[in-house]
This record gives structure tokens, sequence and C-alpha cells, in this order.
């Protein structure tokens, strides 16, 4: 099973990712590990990615994910912002990936940034992120004020049934 738990920058992708990585006992990783350089520079400047700076990546990605669905899954922390670049991420996939997207409101993303330390992203992007991101109406969103362990439980509580497949 492949799962990606994206959002905007702030959303605790990481922390939920790994947390249920440990539940469902498969790998985790960092989609933000896979940024080129030219990338992080960007957006330590402050600047937005657009779709031309993050296209390698998302196919970077979308071939990470096709080794570790044939290793037995993973669970990927990526903000995979608009439906476009979940359709990149999928492309070599044999299975369906099970999308989580965490969301929040504007004012606890902030506050969240605000007290992050040691990470590249320029908290003044949120605003670009918030406006790029495209949610359907059937897309599973999870909201990120309880505590990570309480959303996790009921990711795995929802999970369960696939997970046994």
């Amino acid at each position: 099973m492949i799962v990606i738990v994206c959002g905007v920058s702030g959303t605790g992708k990481s922390t939920i990712g790994k947390l249920l990585a440990e539940k469902l006992a498969l790998p985790f990783y960092d989609a933000d590990d896979f940024h080129p350089q030219s990338n992080v520079q960007k957006m330590t400047s402050g600047v937005p990615l657009n779709d031309e700076d993050r296209q390698p990546w998302l196919e970077t990605l979308a071939t990470e994910l096709a080794l570790w669905e044939s290793q037995g899954g993973a669970i990927l922390a990526c903000s995979a912002l608009k439906e476009a670049y979940r359709t990149t991420l999928a492309s070599k996939c044999a299975n369906d990936i099970e999308w989580i997207i965490l969301n929040g409101s504007k004012a606890l993303l902030t506050e969240r940034l605000a007290s992050r330390k040691g990470h590249f992203f320029e908290p003044r992007l949120l605003e670009s992120q918030l406006s790029t991101l495209e949610l359907r109406d059937d897309d599973w969103v999870v909201n990120i004020k309880p505590p990570p362990e309480e959303i996790v439980g009921a990711i795995v509580k929802r999970l369960q049934p696939l997970n046994k497949s």
C-alpha cells in the first residue's frame, strides 16, 4: 500500500507520516528530501516554486513510489497541492494510492510555521501554497487541529480494511 500524506507546509505531513508509518509497519519518506538544490534555494529565498520547477521532482518521486510499491509499500509526506501533481505522482504505480490531505486554518498554519526551526521553507510562501491547493469534493481531507496521535488513530482505522487486502 502506498499512502501519501499531503497538504501545505505546516500541516504536519512529516509528523503524521512518520507516526502512520510506525503504526502500519511501512517505511517513511519525505518528499522534501528529493528536491533538487535549485528548488531548495528558491524556497529558502522566499520564491515560490512553479510547475516547471516541480515537474522533475514529481517525476523522480513517481519512480520512487513505483519502487516502494514493488517492495511492499510506503508512506510519503508530500505537498501534492494540485490534482495534476497527484496524477504525475501516481503515474508509475500499479495500484491506487491512498491520498490523505491534511488541512487547517491559515491562523494555525501560520503559528506552526513561525515556531518551526531548521526547515528551508520560508513561511511567507504559505499564501502561495494555500492559493495553489486544489481540493475535490471526494478528497479525504483531515483536520489538523487534534493531536497527531488522534489524527493517526483515525487514519489507521479508516485504512485497516484496505490494508488487509
